[in-house]
């Protein structure tokens, strides 16, 4: 009868477990405190626990890992689990069938030896984690995160738990219950030893070790220890001694023999009954045969007279086939002789009939052909029609543009000249007599003309001044908006579209690859085609090669591609033409779209007609493949 009730409430001191111990033990000793319960064993100071029958052994090593104890432990546990080893080892030693291990004290240090050998079972490993400043705890609580980590391990199964008091993850790793468990358990405790991250430095906790990850095989102390580690090994596990579980591998195994020697015993059995019914079969068999021996003996002779009659029959089938034949052959010798006469009638019809036939298909080819030129041709039309009137819009634009700021020129002339002339006329009648009055008015009313006109310069300069700036303004609004454009249809234009997107400057490398395949093996030409555009991209970027020359005078005047140039004669005679016009395109688009950089940039291109598209070509086509999507989803 359990009396823990009466126990003392108040704690000891770790110095007195060793006289507390006295008290339970003599209680148990005197029966108060059940022990042994038929064939079990069980702890009287842990009847909360959800494990309560316990083999001798592993009783033992709960009662000397309690009383080993960690800092989480009372000393009034230590003392009654103390009391217990104690009891056990004297009182109940003939109940074990295992060498009776030394009593742990509180002084001693060879406790480690009773429970070295009692491990949690299934087989679980503890990897200690302590949580820096810098790490995420949302990844270290994620059991798919250390299953991934401990893969070498071989885990089934990852349980994490966020030990708060030493602000660390505790991670449990579960193995399988054979032997193949506990060689990965024991191998992920000497991974961590080898490391110098054992239980035992964990334990100490010397230097800096919060930047250290500890780990070590789950064994009785850590199940009879206190906090979350110990409830969840209690909780999925119990406590085994590897000899116990040697013992039951060995019997499930001679089970296993028991079980295949019955098989093999009941096979052999179902075999003599199956080479019963051989031989019942057998001898049947052979009576059957017989009979099909006789059976054969009555069908050949029964096979010699059909046949002898089939040959009779045969016979006169052939002399009638003969004759048929015979006058058959007189049939079809009329036959080729009409047939001759008529292949000459009709060998004149198929000529006339193919001859028709050719016309017809001239003919239809002519008037497909015809139709085809007739198409394109009204294609051309339209483009030239097009192009016609794009020119003449922009021919307009351009001119009321020149006529416009003709006649703000000719007007700022016109005000300047105007203002000079009154200028004059006022110098020239200070000059005169100062004393007429009719001069006095003619100058008050110059003086008043000049500075209207001055005001009127004034403000056509003031309205030049605002209408280039809001010049300046929409410019850089539109090569914002097209650099804006530029960005963000990267991704969505191909090189299939209409409009794409086309970095200009860089090198076609399609006729590099097929001048290297030409002279080089696959490998080979692979190799040195990325050389050679390797070479000449950087030959591009160089500014220190101007391979460009002047050509026409005055407002004609432009820049092209000197192909006299040492480097792009060389590039010719050694690789190619085609070669040589990649590398001139590529300097030709530099030249016009980024002279100064000497890199390539990205454009908006028009890909049918190969030139930099307007912002308006780029807003139509976009609005068009608007249109047409939301004409899809209608549809679906």
């Amino acid at each position: 009868m359990d009396k823990s009730s009466s126990e003392e409430e108040s704690d000891i001191s770790e110095s007195e477990i060793d006289v507390y111990a006295e008290k339970p033990y003599e209680l148990m000793k005197n029966g108060n405190y059940k022990v042994k319960v038929k064939d079990t064993f069980r702890c009287p100071f842990c009847s909360g626990k959800k494990k309560q029958h316990y083999k001798y052994k592993e009783l033992l090593a709960h009662a000397s890992g309690v009383a080993k104890g960690s800092s989480s432990r009372s000393a009034k546990q230590k003392a009654n689990h103390f009391a217990l080893a104690k009891y056990m080892q004297n009182e109940l030693a003939g109940d074990s069938d295992v060498p009776r291990p030394q009593i742990p004290s509180s002084s001693s240090k060879q406790s480690q030896a009773v429970v070295d050998d009692v491990y949690v079972w299934p087989w679980m490993g503890i990897v200690i984690y302590p949580v820096r400043r810098t790490d995420n705890n949302y990844y270290l609580l994620d059991s798919a995160y250390w299953s991934k980590k401990l893969a070498c391990f071989d885990p089934f199964e990852v349980k994490t738990l966020w030990l708060e008091q030493d602000s660390v993850v505790a991670v449990i790793p579960q193995f399988n219950s054979g032997m193949s468990g506990f060689k990965s358990a024991t191998e992920l405790e000497k991974e961590y030893e080898i490391r110098g991250c054992g239980k035992k430095d964990w334990s100490d906790k010397r230097g800096d070790w919060r930047s250290k990850t500890y780990g070590w095989c789950a064994r009785s102390d850590d199940y009879n220890s206190q906090g979350s580690i110990a409830e969840y090994l209690s909780k999925v596990g119990t406590l085994r001694s590897f000899s116990d579980i040697c013992k039951e591998e060995i019997q499930n195994k001679n089970s296993v023999v028991d079980d295949l020697a019955n098989k093999i015993a009941m096979t052999n059995e179902n075999l003599n009954k199956v080479q019963y019914k051989y031989n019942q079969k057998a001898i049947s068999l052979r009576e059957v045969l017989k009979e099909k021996d006789a059976l054969d003996r009555t069908y050949k002779a029964e096979s010699k007279k059909m046949q002898e009659s089939s040959r009779d029959n045969l016979n006169r089938i052939f002399r009638e086939k003969e004759r048929l034949n015979n006058e058959l052959e007189a049939k079809m010798n009329n036959l080729k002789i009409w047939s001759k006469e008529l292949d000459k009638k009709q060998a004149l019809t198929e000529l006339e009939r193919q001859q028709l036939d050719e016309d017809k298909k001239k003919s239809d080819v002519m008037n497909s052909s015809l139709q085809l030129a007739s198409l394109e041709q009204k294609k051309t039309d339209d483009r030239v029609l097009t192009l016609v009137e794009e020119h003449k819009r922009k021919k307009e634009e351009i001119l009321n543009k020149i006529l416009q700021l003709e006649k703000e020129s000719d007007s700022k002339q016109k005000l300047q000249m105007e203002i000079q002339e009154l200028k004059g006329k006022l110098q020239v009648m200070k000059h005169e007599d100062e004393d007429d009055d009719d001069v006095k008015q003619k100058m008050k009313k110059m003086k008043e003309d000049l500075e209207e006109k001055c005001s009127e310069l004034q403000d056509l300069e003031e309205f030049n001044s605002a209408l280039m700036i809001k010049e300046r303004q929409s410019n850089d609004e539109i090569q914002e908006a097209r650099a804006v454009l530029t960005t963000e249809l990267r991704e969505l234009l191909s090189e299939r579209t209409i409009i794409r997107v086309k970095r200009v400057g860089e090198l076609d490398e399609k006729p590099f690859m097929r001048a290297c395949k030409q002279r080089f093996t696959a490998e080979e030409a692979a190799v040195q085609h990325a050389i050679l555009c390797s070479k000449w991209q950087e030959n591009l970027k160089d500014s220190a090669w101007h391979p460009f020359k002047h050509v026409g005078t005055g407002d004609k005047k432009t820049e092209v591609v000197d192909e006299e140039d040492e480097q792009m004669k060389n590039l010719r005679e050694e690789w190619g033409e085609e070669v040589k016009n990649a590398v001139k395109t590529a300097l030709e688009e530099l030249n016009e779209f980024n002279p100064s950089g000497r890199y390539s940039v990205p454009v908006l291109w028009h890909s049918k007609q190969g030139r930099k598209a307007s912002l308006k070509e780029v807003i139509d086509y976009m609005t068009q493949q608007l249109k047409i999507l939301k004409k899809r989803k209608r549809v679906a």
